[in-house]
């Protein structure tokens, strides 16, 4: 089972959790990779909770059209950690 999550405000966030000063200076990519390091963090310390165990991955390239999967030629899977 795979469940898709996408953040659309990363640098939204990032500018409520810091200062206006860093937010401008860190381009979207960074703010996103901020977002979602945190957001798995999140994740698996609620599923760990529940006693489940599995795997989480942050992935890029890719979106989701109509219940159609399109990969992108800058398809990556940037991160993944068991729990």
């Amino acid at each position: 089972m795979a469940i898709y999550l996408k953040i659309t405000n990363p640098t939204e966030v990032v500018k409520k959790k810091t200062s206006k000063w860093l937010t401008d200076i860190t381009p979207e990519r960074i703010d996103r990779k901020l977002v979602e390091d945190e957001v798995i963090k999140g994740i698996i310390e609620q599923l760990a909770l529940e006693g489940i165990e599995g795997e989480i991955s942050a992935v890029s390239g890719f979106e989701i059209k109509d219940s159609t999967l399109i990969t992108k030629n800058d398809f990556i899977i940037r991160k993944t950690k068991s729990f």
